[in-house]
């Protein structure tokens, strides 16, 4: 049914999956002219017979559009009830119902589909013991949410984080179901979240945690290949992933031939993908690079079209973070800035990503004192000018308190829901174009897809079609070299046909990490595309246009 309702929202021609996301198409309301609009949308006709929408955002959350702090579960809600205030009018107009349904009828159902979509599926909490190394005992807490089983399995990450809580994981796991659709991906949504401090704990006593968790989602049918499917998230990486497969693997799936296929974002060795690891980073660069390239926006949000040359700071240098930037200094743009957990660095120069990452790694994983960069002291490196900003941390970042500090053009969300509705609309008024996370950050779930199916196939991409793509480029390089000796003849000697170097590379077929990044690209760029066809259908306007993939 939520298939049925992005159906109605997507223009004809475009898959409905790509092209308009309820959670996407929330985006494109907060670009209309009213800022804070009335809890009863009245302003978005229906085709046809279905009239304006009558969907009202719930009293509970009429406070959202204002509040200093909001609440990250209710935040999401806010924008799911934007979403639907837009799409109710086409989706009761189009729904078919049998030639003696009456509108009436049809608004009911829509309303039922709507209301089904709208709470977490299911919620796990689990509270276990663990034996430190020093021999003493202490209670983790962890948890699951299962937003949407509207199509199976439920796709989402573990993160590990102090800040971990039953309504940020039914947060983020809402949002995944929205992100899956927005680059259509055939998953459900889901979030885990293990409430601790990572830096704190052993490697040994991290597995320890890992695998118990795992047990614990096992014996509960909250993880499996066809079911649940974690993946990595903040704090966590290839080696909790390779943990929790075998742990998988060697209990409740030891009969299974995909057990492999239970999470994803595993090290290539242990049935991951190339690619994964950068994939989230990859596929900012790639949202980036999409919409700079619209020189209609980048006027209206004070820019040029084009990111070589544009300077960026990183808020949260992790892998999202670092990826990010690797991919936008080799394009030509300029790091002048990271901002860390425990310190900020700036050059005006620009900034080295690798050789900062290098140096976080044998730092023990921080940046202070890096020095090929100043440690900034200012007020707060976020408020620096630039042309990008890109919070690639934690949720509600830029806030009410601080929007007005912002000084770049535009912000990349590479974060989940960094810019709360407050903040956005300060951020729409100083004409700022607000690229949103659950188109920009998925880039990771769409690797985890084809690292999925590659699990369930039990064979790497390109495999089958090594020798048969090299055998036929050489047959088509003699077809050529006959053809020419046919026409000119061959009394001065055989006419040689040889390829070109970066032919050569590609004679053999495409490799599983060229498939991988010409999959994420096409992909970021058909979202792209369809997202934009869907805000000009809705003719939402110039503050649409500037802040259409905004955060509201």
């Amino acid at each position: 049914m939520y298939s049925m309702m992005l159906t109605k929202l997507a223009p004809s021609g475009v898959s409905s999956g790509a092209a308009a996301s309820a959670a996407a198409v929330s985006r494109l309301l907060q670009g209309a002219t009213s800022p804070a609009p009335s809890r009863a949308m009245s302003s978005a006709p229906g085709e046809g017979g279905a009239g304006p929408s009558q969907h009202q955002i719930p009293e509970r959350l009429s406070h959202i559009p204002d509040a200093d702090d909001p609440n990250f579960f209710q935040m999401v809600e806010y924008f799911y009830h934007r979403a639907c205030m837009l799409a109710e009018p086409r989706l009761v107009e189009d729904l078919n119902l049998g030639p003696l349904s009456t509108i009436e009828q049809k608004r009911q159902k829509a309303h039922g589909i709507m209301r089904m979509l709208e709470p977490c599926h299911h919620v796990l909490e689990v509270a276990f013991p663990l034996k430190r190394d020093n021999g003493k005992y202490e209670m983790i807490t962890a948890y699951r949410a299962q937003h949407s089983n509207h199509r199976t399995p439920c796709k989402g990450g573990i993160r590990y984080s102090t800040e971990v809580c039953v309504d940020e994981v039914k947060a983020l796991a809402a949002l995944m179901t929205f992100k899956c659709s927005c680059v259509d991906v055939p998953f459900g949504g889901a979030k885990a979240g293990v409430k601790i401090n990572f830096r704190d704990y052993s490697v040994d006593e991290l597995e320890r945690i890992t695998r118990r968790f795992a047990l614990e989602l096992a014996k509960k049918g909250f993880i499996g290949p066809g079911i649940d499917v974690p993946a990595p998230d903040m704090g966590t990486g290839e080696r909790e992933m390779s943990w929790i497969a075998d742990t998988y693997g060697k209990t409740v799936g030891h009969s299974d031939i995909n057990a492999r296929g239970c999470v994803t974002g595993k090290p290539i060795n242990q049935g991951g993908i190339h690619g994964r690891v950068s994939a989230t980073g990859r596929g900012v660069f790639h949202g980036l690079d999409n919409f700079s390239k619209d020189a209609a926006l980048m006027q209206q949000c004070g820019s040029s079209p084009g990111l070589k040359g544009k300077t960026f700071i990183v808020q949260g240098f992790g892998n999202v973070g670092f990826h990010s930037a690797r991919y936008l200094v080799r394009t030509g743009s300029i790091l002048t800035g990271i901002q860390e957990w425990d310190c900020s660095i700036h050059n005006p120069a620009g900034i080295d990503p690798i050789a900062v990452d290098q140096y976080k790694i044998r730092n023990g994983g921080s940046i202070k004192g890096f020095p090929a960069a100043d440690e900034y002291q200012g007020p707060g490196l976020m408020f620096e000018p630039c042309d990008i900003l890109i919070p690639a941390a934690t949720e509600k970042a830029i806030t009410k308190a601080n929007a007005g500090k912002i000084q770049a053009k535009i912000i990349a969300e590479a974060a989940n829901g960094p810019v709360t509705p407050a903040a956005h609309n300060i951020l729409l008024e100083k004409k700022v174009l607000i690229l949103p996370d659950l188109y920009l950050n998925a880039g990771g779930v769409t690797v985890s897809y084809f690292e999925w199916l590659k699990n369930l196939n039990h064979v790497s991409y390109g495999r089958l079609t090594f020798k048969y793509d090299r055998d036929s480029n050489l047959h088509l390089l003699q077809s050529v070299q006959e053809s020419l000796e046919k026409k000119f003849g061959t009394e001065k000697g055989p006419i040689p046909v040889e390829p070109s170097e970066s032919f050569l590379k590609r004679m053999g077929g495409a490799s599983e990490k060229d498939i991988v990044h010409s999959g994420l690209d096409y992909t970021m760029g058909r979202s792209a595309k369809n997202i934009a066809i869907v805000a000009k259908r809705y003719n939402l306007g110039l503050d649409a246009t500037s802040g259409v993939y905004s955060l509201h």
